[in-house]
């Protein structure tokens, strides 16, 4: 049998019914098991649990921009392999997002009260991004996720030594963000401009300040 290529009023009602999800908490499920569910949850002072919570709701509304800029670029790939690699990137990430949801759960706090925005700002960007052509919209998933794998650095050396479970999370979402970058450059991505870079590392440091708190 054939695989069926959706329409573009299929592709965007697939979309609009996965950005709901991503907006909602609870909606989200993951095809694979949580790396963290390797190790034990740890003790951690009341200070500790707050501060794991508020990196991880820094990687989950990092995660719901990662599904709303997968998304727009894959409605406005020109290329139809460019754009079924980005829904299968969109489907990895779905697993990233669910596992920082449920270690969220676990520290008994919840995603940021800002998801709505992160996701709506992520599709706009996204969507402007796409619409210069593959190269540019490739190259700005690369850069994207090059600051991923920045901020997810970061984050494992600030976990409290004992937070195996989180740890384990986020060095798995690093694998999978690197290739993610990797495969980006190898479809053709072009490199973005300093100011573009520059531009979206300050939306990115407004985004995991905030996102930390709210």
């Amino acid at each position: 049998m054939n695989e069926r290529t959706l329409s573009p009023l299929d592709q965007l009602l697939s979309g609009l019914d996965r950005g709901l999800r991503t907006m909602f908490a609870g909606q989200t499920r993951s095809a694979r098991p949580s790396p963290g569910n390797a190790h034990p949850d740890a003790e951690l002072s009341e200070s500790e649990r707050r501060h794991v919570a508020g990196l991880m709701r820094i990687n989950h509304a990092g995660e719901v921009a990662a599904q709303a800029l997968y998304q727009s670029q894959a409605l406005t790939a020109r290329d139809r392999q460019v754009a079924e690699r980005m829904q299968a990137a969109a489907d990895e990430e779905v697993d990233h997002l669910a596992w920082c949801g449920a270690r969220l759960e676990e520290l008994g706090e919840g995603p940021s009260k800002l998801t709505p925005v992160w996701y709506t700002g992520a599709f706009t960007i996204g969507t402007v991004a796409g619409a210069f052509g593959d190269r540019w919209n490739l190259g700005f998933v690369a850069e994207t996720e090059r600051q991923v794998c920045h901020h997810l650095e970061d984050h494992m050396g600030r976990l409290p030594a004992q937070d195996k479970r989180s740890r384990a999370i986020l060095q798995q979402m690093h694998t999978e963000e690197d290739e993610h970058r990797e495969n980006a450059l190898n479809e053709g991505g072009s490199e973005l401009p300093a100011p573009v870079r520059g531009m979206m590392w300050a939306a990115s440091r407004v985004m995991t300040t905030l996102a930390y708190r709210l």
